[in-house]
């Protein structure tokens, strides 16, 4: 008996620790914004001046010095924030207005640091405010790119952040639009920089310098990312939020911790991509695909804030007098939809940049499992209805393997009496007992562990489910019916204020909705469908598993939920068609005990009923009298 109750204590404490660490280390659902980026600490006026150099081999590229110049410091601790559109208004601009985006490039320094994701929003209601991507300096938390070029052997000579540049074009900056500007040196350089956009989220930036001096220089391209403040990341195994890029056709993660404890991360590559990621967003450089270059993901550690660079530097290029140098380089800045990625990908030649989504390890299923939902999805108009149809796909994909399992299990239940005529004889014979009922498994071909099939081929399905709902940009905001208008969001309701009748917000960790209730309640009759497990102590702990995995799942995404919902429901009726056909007598209504339920409901309204007779019959004699 002891070491029953140590067994009981033991899976309770699992349990517990389940429970507690679903709470405290699973990730939340709601959406990582960069405008929520407020609550880090803002930079100070020192820090506006320490932009950090790209990277660059000293044998390469000597008597560099200096750091990128800011336009304008961010604010001191303790100044209070100042909004984007202040900060945009107080300088001269050029607009940016594409289908995807909207913002301006400033001309002073010529950065892309103002940009907004037009078909985004920070919440599902439709006034919400759109999702900001770029932010210049002075703001809250400035995170921008800048082009330019590096002279060998002086730091005069070529543009910097404080560099105002002349606009050759008129209008903003559209798909159809290009726009030049230009800024000379007065002593012999010419620099022009050439920005077009294409409908979604590419820029690509042509440098072109001419050389009407005298001497010829020797200039290095070069390309970077900055980002203010440590963005509030989820911190969950399964997304990768920091730097990333593909260097020599592999995919390279550092996270920003590893940078703030670590030297540079530096590489070299020959096509390839770099670049800062949040979980639905992204920017990125993209080199020259022919040429190598050097890269780095850098912290600076001078400064009072945490500030991330990602940035790449070309090879040195002469312009000799009357002569002129030209490269094209291009930048992504925006959403991380999955057609859009992997067009680029094939359009453009970037050398793997499909892996800017983490498919993770197991992207064969992951992969494929997305491009269905997508695909039906689309055809039918709602993700939660593409769910459901996937769901049923999945069935009849696994249908030999379930069937032969739940075959086996009707033929194990069709055993039960004989199993139990073994124990009640062999009862002070445990290990006989055991031969006895292998023998008996043994002579009608049963496997006993048979069952657990579906759980093991459900497990890895879920979790690419789980995964395609967690990273995809697709599922973000996707509405199912009712309640459900986010399925990547986990089920708003609650049984512990009567699902909104009461007028109480309960706190994260009582939030157990609708769905979450239903999954456990599936799950439950499902169990009661098996063969009861041969020892009792682990009949009881088995009555824990519905509970625990309905208090488990209620904080993961809906559309998770309703997914195993639905294939508990599938496997329920699947089963039940195979131990009918198979003769086997279905005691689902028993083991529920819904039989000795309804007689005592039935003898109570009996009761109910002749005392109220009896009642009304006193009446009338009374009346009578």
């Amino acid at each position: 008996m002891p070491t029953d109750k140590n067994f009981i204590l033991a899976i309770g404490l699992s349990i517990l620790v389940l429970v507690v660490w679903s709470y405290v280390f699973a990730p939340e659902f709601a959406d990582q914004q960069l405008t929520d980026q407020a609550q880090t600490e803002v930079p100070t006026g020192d820090a506006a001046d320490t932009g950090l150099l790209p990277s660059v081999d000293a044998s390469r590229l000597p008597a560099i010095g200096g750091d990128l110049d800011d336009v304008r410091p961010s604010p001191r601790a303790g100044e209070p924030v100042v909004e984007t559109g202040d900060v945009v208004t107080q300088g001269p601009r050029l607009a940016i207005d594409t289908p995807a985006l909207s913002g301006s490039i400033a001309l002073v320094g010529a950065r892309l640091d103002d940009l907004e994701l037009k078909g985004y929003r920070e919440t599902i209601e439709p006034d919400s405010p759109q999702i900001v991507l770029l932010s210049p300096q002075g703001t809250a938390n400035p995170y921008f790119v800048e082009f330019g070029w590096r002279l060998r052997g002086r730091d005069t000579g070529v543009p910097t952040s404080r560099s105002l540049w002349t606009v050759r074009t008129s209008g903003p900056l559209t798909p159809d639009h290009p726009v030049r500007l230009e800024w000379d040196d007065g002593a012999g350089l010419k620099f022009i920089r050439e920005i077009a956009v294409d409908e979604n989220y590419m820029f690509t930036v042509t440098q072109i310098v001419e050389n009407y001096g005298r001497d010829t220089a020797e200039l290095f391209p070069y390309g970077l990312i900055q980002r203010y403040g440590t963005p509030d990341i989820q911190g969950f195994f399964i997304l990768h939020e920091g730097f990333l890029g593909v260097i020599d056709g592999a995919l390279e993660e550092v996270a920003y911790d590893d940078t703030q404890e670590e030297p540079p991360y530096e590489v070299q590559s020959t096509g390839g991509w770099l670049g800062i990621t949040d979980k639905y967003w992204m920017t990125a450089l993209v080199p020259d695909q022919t040429q190598m270059f050097d890269g780095r993901f850098s912290e600076n550690t001078r400064s009072a804030a945490d500030i991330y660079q990602a940035d790449y530097i070309l090879g040195g290029m002469e312009v000799r007098p009357g002569e002129h140098i030209e490269t094209v380089n291009r930048f992504f800045a925006g959403a991380k939809k999955v057609r859009i990625i992997e067009g680029y990908n094939a359009d453009l030649g970037i050398t793997r940049f499909d892996l800017a989504i983490d498919w993770g390890w197991l992207f064969f299923l992951t992969k494929p499992l997305f491009l269905a939902l997508d695909y039906i999805g689309t055809l039918v108009g709602n993700f939660g209805i593409a769910i459901l149809i996937v769901t049923v796909l999945i069935k009849l994909v696994l249908f030999p393997l379930a069937n032969h399992s739940y075959v086996a299990m009707s033929k194990m239940k069709k055993l039960q009496p004989k199993m139990v005529q073994l124990r009640e004889r062999y009862a002070d014979d445990k290990a006989k007992q055991q031969q006895e009922i292998m023998a008996l498994y043994k002579k009608e071909k049963v496997n006993p562990a048979a069952g657990c099939v579906p759980i093991i081929i459900q497990i890895p399905v879920f979790f690419s489910l789980y995964k395609v709902l967690f990273v995809t940009l697709e599922m973000r905001h996707a509405p199912f019916f009712g309640w459900i208008q986010d399925l990547s969001a986990p089920d708003p309701t609650s049984i512990f204020n009567l699902f909104g009748l009461i007028p109480w917000d309960p706190p994260s960790y009582l939030i157990i909705g609708v769905w979450p209730l239903l999954m456990g309640m599936t799950m439950f009759v499902q169990q009661k469908m098996n063969p009861p497990p041969a020892d009792p102590i682990q009949e009881k702990v088995f009555l824990f598993m519905p509970l625990m995995f309905t208090v488990l799942l209620a904080r993961f995404a809906s559309g998770l939920v309703i997914y195993w919902a639905w294939n508990n429901s599938l496997s329920i009726l699947q089963q039940y068609v195979i131990m009918r056909r198979m003769g086997v007598k279905v005691e689902l209504f028993e083991r529920l005990k819904l039989p000795a339920f309804l007689n005592r409901a039935s003898t109570i309204l009996a009761d109910n009923k002749t005392d109220g007779a009896v009642k009304k019959d006193s009446g009338k004699t009374g009346s009578d009298e």
